[in-house]
């Protein structure tokens, strides 16, 4: 038996170890062949040599035991100094993270206004007709919904086209005067270069007693606006129509990419849309309750203004989750 003992005391290994635990205690083992030898002995010696057998047993398996937590010890030290880390050193292979293209350019856009005392307001990105449609002056079978032509739901709710609900709710729940902006996921039915079918928009609200708010003080934020987000840029307004808002406008800047000198991107114009605006519609304030108000809105679409910053030629690719694209911004 002594040579287990010594055995034990040289292994350096768990398998080693598990080697010794069946060849001594497995069914097969030293031990269960020297008990079977009790047979042939005779009666008055058993007691004896059971005795001693035992006795080994008890200290074999306690040997083993300590010998097996000291291995697991010597092995988790070394592991633990094989995957040490210096903290303290640089390391060129790290990754750096990054906000998303469009979650960077959002954050811009909103610490702009809030720093013009405009609140943030958020509202649920399913809606009703009601208020994604009919309070903004777009009754049913309006020809303008076709340019919003989006995914409804049954009992006319549908995913919201624009985030101006969330005006209308606010609104309907506090009194003038309002100075807000709506950032949110929008959807729409559309899918193509310059267009997916959900996106993000930052609406603006302005409204306060009549006569205190003109289409001269929406032109002068907004030109201040676009500057802060592309730089030394023209900015024109141009009349359009919006249900919702009149008179409306389109706001385009000097092509980033050729300077207003026409370029393909630009369609050789020299001036790229960005965003829609306009006065208040008086049915607007009708639907909401409000009397001898006035006001201005406008929108815009942050991966729009994500992709001219960055240069980014195909909207899609915002959303394809391509490492390379977005390790550009790390």
């Amino acid at each position: 038996m002594q040579e287990w003992y010594e055995k034990i005391k040289n292994s350096t290994s768990q398998k080693e170890l598990e080697d010794i635990r069946v060849a001594v205690f497995g069914k097969k083992g030293i031990l269960a062949a020297e008990f079977a030898k009790m047979k042939s002995l005779p009666n008055e010696e058993k007691a004896s040599f059971a005795k001693e057998l035992n006795t080994h047993k008890e200290a074999l398996m306690q040997l083993l035991t300590q010998k097996k937590e000291e291995i697991s010890l010597k092995e988790l030290e070394s592991a633990m100094k094989e995957e040490a880390l210096d903290v303290s050193l640089y390391s060129f292979k790290s990754n750096t993270g990054a906000f998303h293209p469009v979650m960077d350019t959002l954050d811009r856009i909103v610490e702009y206004f809030t720093a013009l005392n405009f609140s943030l307001q958020t509202g649920s990105m399913v809606e009703d007709d009601f208020h994604n449609f009919e309070a903004l002056n777009l009754p049913k079978y309006h020809p303008a919904r076709d340019m919003q032509d989006t995914f409804y739901f049954k009992d006319e709710m549908l995913l919201r086209t624009h985030t101006s609900p969330v005006q209308i709710r606010t609104m309907t729940k506090q009194k003038p005067p309002i100075r807000m902006i709506a950032p949110g996921a929008v959807f729409r039915r559309d899918y193509d270069l310059t267009h997916t079918p959900m996106f993000h928009q930052v609406e603006g609200l302005l409204v306060d007693e009549k006569g205190k708010v003109s289409f001269a003080n929406l032109k002068y934020i907004l030109e201040d606006f676009l500057k802060y987000m592309f730089g030394d840029v023209n900015v024109r307004f141009r009349p359009s129509f919006f249900p919702f808002t009149e008179p409306s406008a389109e706001v385009d800047i000097s092509c980033v990419f050729c300077k207003g000198d026409g370029c393909r991107v630009c369609s050789h114009t020299g001036w790229l849309e960005v965003l829609g605006c306009g006065i208040v519609d008086p049915n607007v304030f009708k639907a909401v309750g409000y009397k001898n108000v006035s006001g201005y809105a406008f929108g815009l679409g942050v991966e729009r203004f994500a992709m001219l910053i960055h240069r980014i030629g195909d909207l899609r690719s915002l959303f394809e989750g391509d490492i390379r694209l977005l390790e550009q911004f790390a």
